[in-house]
């Protein structure tokens, strides 16, 4: 049977508010085309399919739309388990109906292995499926002690425990695989994945997948990487670029062969989807930025911008940026003189009315974004309000002298 190996869609995800969703079809489109192209016999979603418990309807659309489109009326199989970010009940829901079609969703722990039959090969898959394991979604207190070494050696060893019993479906004449989401011990992190652990105590020794799998499929970290060298314990990785810290990096599936008794050699497709995260450090101020704008640099990619200036940027200067390339999400002035800040003169500031005062200390604290009119609005209304409050409290005194 043919394989396929994928986790972390984080549907509903968005880019410091910006939508992800026309990118997150797109990946949809190429992974069917993928596995029509490569006639797979069976998907494994390794969790994280949204972004949060409670993701939007359009996000919910496309993951149903996703699952059906891959298994093309039964004609394939799909093995779905919940991660961090999902809510248990929520993956699991639809699994009656689900079944029919050759989805296998699991949202919690269960003692049992998932057996699905590959109609093409006549072969059969049995998949040691661990949803995301945190206290509460096994519903157990791991240990009572605080120490954060003993915590990690608890958890480990409940996952471990886990997937042995799990592997006790393997037998010599089935395809044998394990599939699920934690941090083992030793991936290489970015900073679009929320932690799972609590320190280092939500994270899980390498050994507790030596269970006999011949393709351990893993989901959370969303760097496509090999769990301690091996080949067949890998993460598959997100299908975008979900942070400017997974700039630069190459996303991917994962896909392999597998026969009963047979080693497998997974090979690695990378995806086209998904607009690129860069940064720019722009030293020679907007000058810089225009000439790169002028000459459509990284036109379709979303932009981190850091720029060193003389004096202090101006919001006509932000907006004029946002303006010529809408990918521009951060703007951070850099301002070689640290002494001389634009405003840190107090005459200055005063001659400011709070309306503009408000902006740029809105841009500062953010990176650059500039406020809707509703901020300001509600801003102003907050002020005016407190400047009321004030007044009220001022007639009071004055009628109780």
């Amino acid at each position: 049977m043919r394989i396929l190996h994928t986790a972390d869609w984080h549907f509903g995800r968005t880019l410091e508010g910006r939508s992800r969703l026309e990118e997150q079809a797109a990946f949809i489109d190429e992974l069917a085309d993928i596995v029509n192209r490569e006639e797979v016999d069976l998907v494994l979603v390794a969790g994280d399919v949204y972004d949060s418990v409670n993701p939007p309807a359009a996000a919910e659309q496309l993951y149903f739309e996703a699952l059906s489109r891959l298994a093309d009326g039964g004609r394939r199989a799909v093995a779905v388990i919940a991660g961090n970010h999902d809510q248990p009940e929520r993956i699991s829901a639809a699994a009656p109906l689900a079944r029919q079609s050759g989805i296998h969703l699991a949202g919690l722990a269960t003692g049992q292995a998932l057996e699905i039959g590959i109609p093409r090969t006549g072969e059969l898959a049995v998949i040691a499926a661990l949803p995301y394991p945190s206290e509460s979604r096994l519903r157990e207190l791991l240990s009572e002690d605080t120490d954060e070494g003993k915590l990690r050696s608890a958890y480990s060893e409940r996952v471990s425990r886990l997937m042995r019993g799990l592997a006790g479906g393997f037998r010599p004449s089935t395809v044998n695989l394990a599939m699920s989401h934690v941090y083992v011990l030793g991936g290489a992190e970015t900073d679009s994945e929320r932690p799972i652990q609590v320190g280092g105590a939500y994270t899980v020794d390498p050994s507790a997948f030596q269970i006999g799998a011949q393709y351990v499929a893993l989901g959370h970290l969303h760097r496509p990487q090999r769990v301690h060298g091996a080949e067949t314990v890998r993460y598959s990785g997100s299908p975008l670029a979900y942070s400017f810290s997974e700039g630069g990096q190459a996303k991917s599936v994962m896909l392999f062969d597998a026969a009963p008794g047979e080693p497998v050699e997974p090979r690695e497709l990378l995806l086209s989807c998904g607009r690129p995260v860069v940064s720019w450090k722009a030293k020679g101020g907007i000058a810089e930025v225009h000439s790169w704008l002028d000459e459509k640099r990284d036109a379709k990619a979303w932009i981190d911008l850091e720029i060193t200036m003389n004096e202090m940027i101006t919001m006509e200067q932000i907006q004029q940026l946002r303006k010529l390339h809408a990918g521009i999400i951060h703007i951070r002035p850099v301002y070689p003189d640290a002494d001389k800040p634009a405003l840190a003169d107090a005459a200055v500031r005063e001659q400011l009315p709070v309306e503009e005062l408000f902006r740029r200390f809105f841009t500062r604290q953010t990176g650059g974004a500039v406020p809707d009119d509703e901020t300001v609005r509600l801003f102003l209304e907050l002020i005016d309000e407190q400047d009321r409050d004030g007044a009220e409290l001022e007639a009071a005194a004055h009628e109780g002298e």
